[in-house]
């Protein structure tokens, strides 16, 4: 028998506020989007970014910066603020690229910059050499530079060898690096000229010993990173999970044990991927009778490399935050003031389903969210364990994407949703 229709909606209505009352919490961060809203926000946006001078980190500063956006409605926004956002520091960018070096306080770190081949649609690959040295007179590491300069040729793409600033034995993995190296990459991207999904990095010597450093802590910047003929100083390669390592080392060099220890990380990244085959690709070559220097066979791992191409939203992303690294990388993020002590967090999408695997020394945790990763019109649960974080909706805005906008500069990493979870203690 059928029921009557208002009898049908009523009881409805009542299952729909049984599973609101059955998740405390769980929309109190997330509204649906409503068409006529979002498209307003979304003229809200054009007026404000119209204005003359307009900045980017400021203009969204009225309600309809949190209005829900629609999934066209989003794509629309992070198109819009990402060409704001370019045509601000466009002329910056320019003059630092000419300049042919970039400022870090008292800090100068010029740079060599050759190009390869014509620019595909989508920019050219950049390849960022990183030379040897390291604790010596400013001469050594001048000729080194130099060296590295013409050590490899690339069949596409732009190939920079910076400079070190300093003259240190850890020249390439002191703090000032990774936000040098941002702006390097920012600046070459703004101007259309570099895929932000094709940018490598590669050193030999002390350039090696950066890349051992630099690929962990920028993870998400890089398509690949090729480590040759350096040293680990005890860094885990664990954070490098989704990006794909090259690394080389002459069987005869001996020094400081690079030979030994080189190989001991070559099977370490093997162990890594046979527990996670979607993860740690790996190019491992000990050249049998060559010492520290590989007479340029080292080569082979180029075109490798030149194979890679970055997920910006890779299903599970394995993360150890620094001093040295901005707090955020992919999809995860640390809210600004929160210490970065170094443990593990690593994280895990399967359909709108997000599983905290792990968080070592966390308490709060930002899970950022586009509709590349889910269905953001469906619910999302966030899962730590067995103890459920999130349940329910997700809201995309405009101050999301603008948040993630000022935080990385990578028109690939703005993110329309953000969700703050707090992580159990002692789990």
């Amino acid at each position: 028998m059928r029921r009557p229709r208002v009898l049908w909606l009523f009881m409805a209505c009542v299952a729909g506020l049984f599973a609101i009352v059955a998740i405390p919490g769980a929309i109190s961060s997330a509204r649906a989007a409503d068409a006529a809203a979002s498209a307003q926000a979304l003229e809200s946006l054009r007026g404000a970014l119209a204005e003359p001078g307009a900045a980017v980190e400021s203009v969204v500063q009225g309600a309809w910066g949190d209005v829900p956006l629609t999934k066209a409605d989003a794509l629309a926004a992070r198109d819009l603020l990402w060409e704001a956002h370019r045509a601000t520091k466009l002329a910056a960018c320019q003059a630092e690229i000419e300049a042919r070096e970039l400022r870090d306080g008292d800090l100068v770190m010029p740079f060599f910059l050759k190009t390869f081949d014509e620019k595909p649609p989508r920019g050219h690959a950049l390849w960022i050499s990183l030379h040897g040295g390291g604790g010596a007179p400013a001469r050594v590491n001048d000729q080194q530079w130099e060296n590295q300069k013409k050590l490899y040729t690339v069949e596409e793409g732009i190939y920079v060898a910076p400079r070190a600033p300093t003259n240190t034995w850890n020249l390439w993995h002191e703090a000032h690096i990774d936000r040098l190296l941002y702006r390097l990459i920012e600046d070459l991207v703004i101007l259309g000229d570099v895929d932000p999904n094709r940018v490598y990095v590669l050193g030999y010597s002390a350039g090696g010993d950066g890349v051992y450093q630099l690929a962990p802590r920028m993870a998400d910047h890089w398509a690949a990173a090729a480590m040759m003929a350096g040293h680990p100083n005890g860094v885990s390669l664990e954070p490098v999970r989704n990006v794909p390592f090259a690394l080389q080392v002459g069987a005869l060099d001996a020094a400081y044990d690079r030979a030994k220890i080189g190989a001991d990380y070559g099977r370490a990244l093997e162990a890594f991927h046979a527990a996670d085959p979607n993860g740690y690709e790996s190019f491992v070559k000990i050249h049998e009778g060559k010492g520290h220097w590989m007479d340029r066979a080292d080569a082979a791992a180029l075109p490798w490399m030149a194979k890679q191409t970055r997920n910006p939203v890779p299903d599970r992303v394995v993360w150890q935050p620094t001093g040295a690294s901005r707090a955020s990388s992919s999809w995860l993020a640390l809210p600004a003031d929160a210490p970065r002590s170094g443990g593990i967090i690593d994280a895990r999408i399967d359909g709108q389903v997000i599983d905290i695997l792990r968080a070592e020394e966390i308490e709060t945790l930002l899970i950022r969210l586009d509709d590349r990763m889910v269905d953001g019109d469906r619910p999302v649960t966030i899962r730590f364990g067995d103890r459920v974080l999130h349940d329910g909706p997700v809201t995309r805005s405009i101050k999301s994407l603008a948040r993630t906008l000022a935080d990385r500069g990578d028109p690939e990493l703005l993110f329309p949703c953000e969700i703050a979870v707090a992580i159990p203690a002692g789990q």
